[in-house]
């Protein structure tokens, strides 16, 4: 792997870690909170900490030939541990269940990080190795054991967490299941990450020479695993803001023909809020919203129900349903009042507006469906006509 495939991970990680960090300072109590923050941090710590450059970095400046290596299988165990803890929380239930849950799996991995930089000073390792040190020290007492304990810990993590999910994927949907699933796609390939590791270690034993399966085949494979793992937890927290940004977003565009329509008479805007560039979406399809609705308030004084009434009937007689008519009916009377608003900005209103105010009222309803149909309407080609015949139709009216 090259260096960017570790420190680009590492980066994108702690970005989404100092995101996280607002909520963690107002939700510092909630478990669920902490368990994802934590997670976040410790998977960009290791993808840091494993990279070749980092290793040996660390190496220098605490004067221990790879002491890097249980710094790193620390880091892994933590990361492990998080992910059982987020999950032992996520699936929720009675409070002191999980609770003790959470705290079997922390004593028990808090264990074997403790174990590992024991082992570490226990055992013989002056060979710095940046890349093999497991294949390498795989026959050195004491290091075999730090070795295969950490293999060891994160597979049954993986294990354990892939038959959490799998079983829990069952009973959930949307998000929460998406979720589920890229978790076990993400565990999937750290347990092979962890069986290709500990097939080169045996194979040392045995004394064969399988170190690619270490060296080649497992880097790439607990890289991607990691990021699909952090994902899998991540999507269930974003994915309902990402896909509500997302809803907003398509509703803004489809209210832009109606938009554009009503803010084609220049120089009736000027006291329209400024959108800035960094404004989420909600607010952007709010303030358009609020801007329709207002422009809509100015034209009903140029309201012309016969408009709508021709186009209603053209539409039904083109086999249009109702709904659709009365739709088309509308959208072609505002379409001929900003015509005649534009043509003479300073007209009194007439008795037939107030038939074309409440004809608007009615088809526009609760809610946004309604505006936005109304929006699509403005592209029937009964639209189209009635907004030719706009000027004539209002010099005939009066």
């Amino acid at each position: 792997m090259r260096n960017s495939d570790y420190y680009l991970p590492a980066v994108a990680l702690g970005i989404a870690f100092i995101a996280k960090l607002p909520a963690l300072m107002r939700g510092w109590r909630d478990p669920l909170v902490r368990s994802v923050c934590f997670l976040v941090f410790a998977a960009a710590n290791c993808f840091f900490f494993a990279a070749p450059p980092t290793i040996s970095t660390v190496n220098d400046l605490t004067g221990v030939p790879n002491f890097s290596g249980p710094l790193v299988y620390c880091i892994m165990c933590a990361f492990s541990c998080a992910c059982l803890v987020l999950i032992v929380n996520w699936r929720g239930g009675p409070e002191k269940r999980v609770r003790r849950s959470e705290r079997l799996w922390i004593a028990g991995y808090g264990t074997a990080i403790v174990a590992l930089p024991v082992l570490f000073a226990l055992g013989d390792a002056p060979v710095e190795r940046l890349r093999d040190l497991d294949t390498y020290y795989a026959n050195t007492p004491f290091i075999r054991e730090m070795i295969v304990t950490y293999l060891v810990a994160h597979m049954v993590a993986a294990l354990v967490t892939v038959t959490l999910c799998l079983r829990w994927a069952r009973a959930v949907g949307e998000w929460l299941r998406v979720g589920l699933v890229v978790l076990v796609i993400g565990f999937v390939l750290n347990l092979v990450f962890g069986a290709a590791k500990l097939t080169a270690v045996v194979g040392r034993w045995a004394g064969k020479d399988w170190d690619a399966l270490s060296t080649t085949v497992a880097p790439p494979i607990v890289a991607a695993g990691g990021l699909i793992v952090t994902v899998g937890f991540l999507l269930p927290l974003l994915g309902p803001q990402i896909s509500g940004a997302l809803r907003a977003w398509f509703i803004y565009l489809r209210l832009g023909p109606l938009w554009r329509r009503l803010r084609s008479t220049p120089g009736e805007h000027a006291g329209l809020p400024q959108i800035p560039w960094w404004a989420d979406p909600d607010m952007r399809l709010t303030l358009r919203e609020t801007g329709i609705h207002d422009e809509l308030l100015k034209l009903q004084p140029y309201f012309d129900d016969q408009v709508r009434l021709r186009a209603h009937l053209a539409a039904i007689e083109a086999q249009a349903s109702e709904e659709d008519a009365d739709l088309v009916g509308v959208a072609a009377m505002v379409s001929a009042a900003v015509a005649a608003k534009s043509s003479s900005p300073k007209a009194e209103a007439e008795g037939h507006t107030s038939a074309g105010a409440v004809a608007l009222t009615a088809v526009l309803g609760p809610g946004r469906g309604r505006l936005v149909q109304l929006s699509r309407a403005l592209h029937s080609p009964y639209v189209a006509a009635a907004f030719d015949n706009a000027a004539p139709t209002e010099s005939s009216s009066r």
